[in-house]
């Protein structure tokens, strides 16, 4: 088994939030720890999971909690460099249709710099989620 390793990069107002090894029910407290350190660092965070080596549904639902929160506080949540297999599950439910994904760091962080920050992003109230993705936001 791959050893786990966590390490963060600011990239401006983004940060760059990189797992190496396996995400599994063994880890993801370790995992979902690591996602709330990003998130108090920054309210935009980039998930790079190219040095994932494998990844089962636990570690799926620690991302999902973890983008529902970034975007509900007004914040942004990507993932970047994830392979398909790992992310079938957020195809099949739709979630991949709203949860922003890059092939590459770069792209995601392009793609960052390119939404505006929301006035006080700290509060989420009174701004359109449906800007930023938010999963309960309705189309229209």
């Amino acid at each position: 088994m791959a050893e786990l390793r966590f390490s963060m990069e600011p990239h401006g107002t983004s940060v760059v939030a990189s797992v190496r090894g396996e995400l599994d029910v063994v880890s993801s407290q370790r995992f979902d720890d690591f996602l709330s350190e990003a998130a108090a660092t920054s309210d935009r965070v980039i998930l790079d999971l190219s040095g994932v080596d494998f990844m089962d549904t636990t570690a799926l639902a620690v991302i999902v909690g973890h983008w529902r929160r970034q975007v509900a506080a007004a914040g942004l949540f990507f993932l970047a460099g994830a392979r398909y297999r790992y992310t079938k599950a957020l195809w099949i439910t739709g979630l991949a249709d709203r949860l922003p994904m890059y092939d590459t760091v770069g792209e995601a962080l392009t793609a960052a710099r390119t939404v505006p920050p929301e006035p006080g992003a700290e509060a989420a109230s009174g701004h359109d989620a449906r800007k930023s993705g938010d999963p309960e936001a309705t189309a229209g």
